[in-house]
This record gives structure tokens, C-alpha cells and sequence, in this order.
């Protein structure tokens, strides 16, 4: 027997003592109710006369069961409280049969409550405790009156000449006999429906855990849930469809789906479950749902039967995902393939354009030495040819944004790649000679990326710079080194270049890396564009703003050593 079973938990032990004390005062309440009603009719009873000594042994009985109280409230340990509820009730037992007639007396059963009690609070030690104690206390009151050392009220005068000692001593054993069985079966029984409670309480404790678990997982998924009965009465609407729907599970539970829901009652898949003909149907449904709000989703319906364990079906499970932004996606790639198909178009058209934008511009130096020189002739000749070379840049600018080069990754000293690049704008006709230039370079700097891609970002962001302080200014040039981490991002260099010209506007930060966009009167408005292509084909960062001490601001960033080294 494990300890579990044995020992009685202190809540159980002290519920079992309070219900005890008060059957005992119940019983003597009824006790001294028919004690009065004989004293009232004066008659003589089986159990001999009504006298005072039988009210004093019940006001003792009372005034223990106050005892009893007092005990409960200021002594701590149960068990022994326990214990020594089974001796006294003992006890007590035996003076009630001492004071109704002894060996005459009718109360001996009452023996077999008590036992019956230490069973149920103690188990079989208890009911043994107690079978044992009566079997002491009861044998010893009639060896005691039989004999005549002791007068129990109303007994006869002689019992050894109307009883035999055989005969005594078969009463006696005939009890204690009756006792120790009493006892045994009755703790046998007691144990086994502690067991029974044990068992139980562990496996409604799992069965608790396991609704908490069930409730959690549905109230989690990120999916719409709806559960439906075999008559399509929603029985479950989780969290998630509240959100996708807008509507409380209160609002919809208990009602059939087509009076709360008839968009997904009118769908086949919704039906076909409940004809038992799911297999023939496509494994979900794409359908568009307006809320309340005047918002519009669009849904992924999954329909499955709702089986028991014996195969029948009961219901329907209906399983919703909100695939809204999936299908703007969807719809924003079917954009950029059109753009991309346009673009590669484009690009093939302004390849096909650069060899006879060549040939006009070969053939118009030689007409130029041709026509008779004059002025009118010699100022249209360079408005063509000038505007011919304007074309050819634009066009190489526009193949350059469109067909990138394949870069070649190579580990060079970033800061002197910077310095090289500022060298050649200062000795460049697009530098002001007013124009100061300010480098903070932190020392040092190596990484691996494509040298001659990232000389082509410096030269477009500095010459912007140096148009923006046509008048002159300050270029400032910062290199730092941001340390990395292993789940985020790699170590990268920081690269600012700011100027002391009028800024960006806000259509201008709003639009500031789109192609074809520029303030600048003859500008193509693909230099930042073709930059910020180079920068992400370099597995970089670019933003660009407004300094609070005025001027624009360009930031680079650019990893170390790129994650991806195919070009």
C-alpha cells in the first residue's frame, strides 16, 4: 500500500472530523429527545429507569464536542486529533451500554460506527485501532458485570445464574469477531475509494491541463477557427475569426452559419462536407469578405468533417486565413514583371539606338569640315552635336541603371578609395575652387566588394554634392566601422557625405532614388537611381536627408564582407 493511499490529506482528514462531531451531537440530540419523551410518559423501558446519571453522561458528551471545536481551532496536528476522536467515541460507547443495562443493553452497534469512522479517517490502521479498543473496552464491561464487580444501571441482579460463561464468552467473541471484520472490510473499502479519489483527482488534473492546453492552441492560432454541429450551428468561433470577421464569438455561437455567416454557407466546399463529399472538392477556397467596417479581405477557406472517434461525422471544421497581403503582393509582382518586361524591352531598344546615334554624330563632323562654314552653320552643328553626345550619355546612363554590370569582388582600403575619388573631384571642372573639403576617416578600414562599382557611387554622390555648392561650401566626408552581430547583420562600413547646399525638398525626399527624377535643369535624373542599383547589387544600404545644421545628407552602408559572394 504506497503512502499515497495510506495517509489522508489534512483538508480531507479535517472535513471527515467535522462531519464526525457532528453525527455525534446529532445522535445525542435524538438520544436526549427520547430520553425526555420516556421520562415525560413515565414508562420503564427495555434499558431500565430514566435517571439523572443518563442526562449527566450526555451533557458529557456535549461538553467534549465543545472540547472537540477548541482542539480543531488551536491544535495543529489532525491525525492525533483523529486518533483521539476513535478512543474517546470509544469510551463513550461503553459508558452509554454501562448506563443502559450492560450485557442487556442494545447499543453494542454502535461500536461498528465507530470502527466504520476510524476506517474512513484513518484507514484500515484506523479501523483496526478501533475494532481492537472496542473489542477491549465492550469484553471487559461484561467479564466485569458478569462477575459483579461492576452495576450497570437497569441490569438484573445475577447473571451468572441465568447466563452460562460459555455463553458470556460466546457474546464476546462473537463481537469482537464482528468488529475486526467490520474493520477490515470496512477500510478494504475505504482504501480502495481513496484510491479511486487519488487516481481520479490525477486524472482530472490531466484532463484539466489538457482543456487548458486545447483552449490555449485554439485561442493562439493565428487562423480563423469556426466549428460547426451536424446542423450547421457554429459551436466555435475562435479569437482569430472575432478579428478576421469583426464579430464576437457571443454574437455568433448557438446560431446556424447561413443567418450569421451566409457568405460561407453559399460556398460548395461549405456544403459538400456536410454531404460527406469532401474528397471531390479542391483542398481550399479563395473567397473576398467586406466586415462590418466597410474593410475588404480576402479569405483562404479550408473545409475538413468533424469525425468522433467512431468514424461519424458530427460537423464541419472551417479553417480561414487572411490572405490579404498575399494577394497584394501577388498583384504588386504582376506590376513588377510587367515593369521588367518593359525594361528589358527598353534596355534593347536604347542598345539598338546607341550605334545610330553614333553614325549621326561621326556624320555630322564630317559634314561639318563639308558645309560652308559660317556662323548660323557652325552654331546648329553644335547644338547637334552637343545634344547627340547628351543622348549618348543619357542612353548609357539608362543601360547602366538596366543592365548592371556583374560585379567583381576584390579587398581593398575603403578609406583610400575615398580619398582617390575626392582627388579627382577637386581636379574636375564640377568642383568650385570655393568648395572646402572636410574628411573625418577612421583608420583603418578593408573590405571585399567591387572597387571600380563603388568608385562609380562615390563619383555620382560627391559631384551632387559639389553641383548643390555652386557657389561653394563645405563637403564633409565621414568613414566609420559598425560592429556586426551573428543573428542580424554583418560588421559594415559607414560611409556619410554631407554638403552646405539648400537640402532636399519634401517631393525630393519622397521621391529621392526613383529614376528619371531630378531638379537639375539638364539632369536625367538617373545618377542617385543608378546608385542606389549598385549599392543593393552590393548587398548595401543607401538613405539620404536633410542635416539639422543644414545641407544634404547621403549615408552609405556597406558590409564587409557580403553575406552572398556570387555576383
Amino acid at each position: 500500500m504506497t503512502s499515497t493511499v495510506q495517509k489522508t490529506p489534512r483538508p480531507e482528514l479535517l472535513k471527515g472530523l467535522q462531519v464526525l462531531m457532528f453525527l455525534r451531537v446529532l445522535f445525542i440530540s435524538i438520544l436526549l429527545g427520547a430520553l425526555t419523551f420516556i421520562q415525560a410518559q413515565e414508562s420503564r423501558p427495555y434499558f431500565g429507569d430514566v435517571r439523572t446519571l443518563h442526562y449527566l453522561f450526555l451533557a458529557t458528551v456535549y461538553f467534549i464536542s465543545i472540547v472537540y471545536v477548541f482542539l480543531l481551532k488551536y491544535l495543529g496536528n489532525i491525525t492525533l486529533q483523529a486518533y483521539i476522536h476513535l478512543l474517546v467515541d470509544t469510551l463513550l460507547i461503553t459508558g452509554l451500554i454501562y448506563t443502559t443495562g450492560g450485557i442487556e443493553s442494545i447499543f453494542s452497534f454502535l461500536y461498528i460506527l465507530s470502527i466504520f469512522s476510524g476506517s474512513i479517517l484513518l484507514y484500515r490502521k484506523g479501523g483496526m485501532i478501533a475494532a481492537s479498543s472496542s473489542s477491549i473496552f465492550y469484553g471487559l464491561l461484561l467479564d466485569l458485570h458478569y462477575y459483579g464487580v461492576i452495576h450497570p444501571l437497569g441490569s438484573r441482579l445475577s447473571y451468572p445464574e441465568t447466563y452460562q460463561s460459555a455463553y458470556l464468552f460466546f457474546i464476546i467473541l462473537s463481537n469482537m469477531t464482528g468488529f475486526y471484520l467490520v474493520g477490515y472490510l470496512s477500510s478494504f473499502l475505504s482504501e480502495q475509494a481513496r484510491r479511486s479519489r487519488v487516481e481520479l483527482r490525477v486524472k482530472e488534473v490531466d484532463f484539466n491541463r489538457l482543456e487548458v492546453l486545447n483552449e490555449s492552441i485554439i485561442n493562439s492560432i493565428t487562423s480563423g477557427l469556426i466549428v460547426l454541429d451536424d446542423h450547421n450551428e457554429i459551436i466555435l468561433f475562435n479569437p482569430a475569426a472575432e478579428k478576421i470577421f469583426g464579430i464576437g464569438a457571443n454574437h455568433v455561437c448557438g446560431h446556424l452559419v447561413r443567418d450569421k455567416l451566409p457568405l460561407l454557407a453559399e460556398y460548395p466546399a461549405v456544403q459538400s462536407v456536410s454531404r460527406g463529399s469532401l474528397d471531390m472538392q479542391s483542398p481550399f477556397t479563395d473567397l473576398s469578405y467586406r466586415r462590418p467596417d466597410g474593410s475588404k479581405i480576402h479569405l483562404r477557406l479550408t473545409t475538413s468533417p468533424l469525425q468522433y472517434s467512431l468514424g461519424d461525422q458530427k460537423g464541419q471544421i472551417l479553417i480561414l486565413q487572411d490572405v490579404t497581403k498575399i494577394k497584394q503582393i501577388e498583384e504588386e509582382m504582376k506590376k513588377i514583371e510587367g515593369l521588367v518586361l518593359i525594361g528589358e524591352l527598353a534596355a534593347g531598344m536604347a542598345h539598338e539606338i546607341r550605334n545610330p546615334m553614333a553614325s549621326i554624330s561621326g556624320s555630322i563632323e564630317m559634314l561639318r569640315e563639308e558645309i560652308e562654314q559660317n556662323d548660323v552653320n557652325a552654331r546648329l552643328m553644335d547644338i547637334i552635336a552637343r545634344e547627340t553626345d547628351r543622348l549618348n550619355g543619357l542612353v548609357a546612363d539608362f543601360l547602366l541603371f538596366a543592365r548592371p554590370k556583374r560585379r567583381e569582388l576584390t579587398e581593398f582600403d575603403l578609406n583610400q578609395l575615398i580619398l582617390e575619388s575626392l582627388e579627382l573631384l577637386q581636379n574636375s571642372q564640377s568642383c568650385s575652387s570655393e568648395t572646402k573639403i572636410l574628411t573625418n576617416l577612421h583608420y583603418p578600414i578593408t573590405i571585399e566588394s567591387d572597387s571600380d562599382q563603388l568608385r562609380q557611387v562615390l563619383w555620382n554622390l560627391l559631384l551632387n554634392a559639389s553641383e548643390a555648392m555652386d557657389k561653394g561650401g563645405e563637403l564633409h566626408l565621414t568613414t566609420a566601422l559598425e560592429p556586426g552581430s551573428p543573428e542580424s547583420r554583418p560588421e559594415r562600413a559607414k560611409i556619410v557625405i554631407r554638403d552646405t547646399g539648400e537640402g532636399f525638398d519634401e517631393k525630393g525626399l519622397s521621391r529621392l532614388f526613383l529614376p528619371f527624377f531630378t531638379t537639375k535643369e539638364r539632369g536625367s535624373g538617373l545618377g542617385l537611381a543608378i546608385v542606389k542599383r549598385i549599392v543593393d547589387l552590393l548587398e548595401g544600404e543607401i538613405s539620404g536627408g536633410n542635416h539639422p545644421g543644414g545641407g544634404a545628407e547621403i549615408t552609405l552602408l556597406l558590409p564587409v564582407r557580403p553575406r552572398s559572394m556570387s555576383a
